[in-house]
C-alpha cells in the first residue's frame, strides 16, 4: 500500500474500517469500482466472493459451542458466554450490531441460520475473528445510513422482549430518532403544534413538568 497515493490510502483504511475486510480485499473492491468508495462498499456487499471464505465445521462447533442444552437456540445463557468469549459487555451496544448483521428476529435470541449467516456474511469463523471485527462492528455507528438501519432494526428486533404500558410504534419509534438529531437538548427549536406523535408530546410535557427543561414562556 506504500505506492499508493495518500488519498487512495485513506479509501483503503476507511474501507477496511467500516467493512472488517483485509487490505487486499479493499484494494479489489477499489480498483474494481474506479476507487469510488460507495461503489465499492456495493461491490463487497453484492459479490460474496470477494469476501473471505469461512469454514462450514468451525462455524457449526462455534454454533454447538453457545447453544442451549435443550432448544435448538442460542438462548440467553449462550449469548452471554458469547459475549465473555469476545470480551464484551452484554449491554454494549455493539451487541446490537452483531445482531443487526445476524438479521436476528428477537432479542437475545440466535437461530442456527441467523448465528451462522451472520458469520458467514461477516466473513469469520472463529472467535479470535470475530473480535478481530469488534472495531469495524463500532465504526458502523459512526456511518449514518448504517445507524439508521440498524436504529430501525432494532424496533422489530427488541418489540418481543419488551413490555410497556403505552404501546410504542414504528413511526413513533423513527420519529425519535428525528426529534433527538433536530431538536436541542433545552426543547428551544421544539414546536407543540408540530406534528410530533402523541408519545413523544407527552415526553416533553413530562419533561417539562418535573424539572428536568425549563418551559418556554
Amino acid at each position: 500500500m506504500n505506492k499508493l497515493g495518500r488519498g487512495h490510502r485513506d479509501k483503503v483504511q476507511q474501507f477496511m474500517a467500516i467493512t472488517g475486510t483485509s487490505e487486499k480485499v479493499a484494494l479489489q473492491a477499489l480498483k474494481s469500482s474506479d476507487w469510488h468508495l460507495e461503489g465499492a462498499f456495493d461491490i463487497f456487499y453484492s459479490q460474496p466472493h470477494i469476501r473471505a471464505t469461512t469454514d462450514s465445521r468451525h462455524l457449526e462447533e462455534l454454533y454447538n459451542r453457545y447453544k442451549d442444552a435443550y432448544v435448538d437456540m442460542i438462548l440467553v445463557d449462550g449469548i452471554s458466554l458469547l459475549c465473555n468469549d469476545l470480551q464484551v459487555d452484554p449491554q454494549d451496544i455493539v451487541t446490537l450490531v452483531l445482531s443487526w448483521h445476524m438479521k436476528a428476529a428477537t432479542m437475545c435470541e440466535f437461530s442456527r441460520e441467523e448465528f451462522i449467516g451472520g458469520l458467514q456474511s461477516l466473513g469469520v469463523d472463529t472467535i479470535q475473528k470475530l473480535q478481530e471485527k469488534i472495531p469495524s462492528l463500532r465504526a458502523e455507528l459512526k456511518d449514518e445510513q448504517k445507524f439508521r438501519e440498524i436504529y430501525n432494526f432494532a424496533f422489530g428486533w427488541a418489540k418481543e422482549k419488551a413490555r410497556h404500558n403505552k404501546s410504542i410504534t414504528r413511526d413513533t419509534w423513527s420519529q425519535l430518532l428525528e426529534f433527538a438529531k433536530t431538536i436541542d437538548p433545552e426543547l428551544s427549536n421544539y414546536d407543540a403544534e408540530g406534528a410530533w406523535p402523541y408519545l413523544i408530546d407527552e415526553f416533553v410535557e413530562y419533561l417539562y413538568e418535573n424539572g428536568i427543561v425549563g418551559r418556554r414562556n
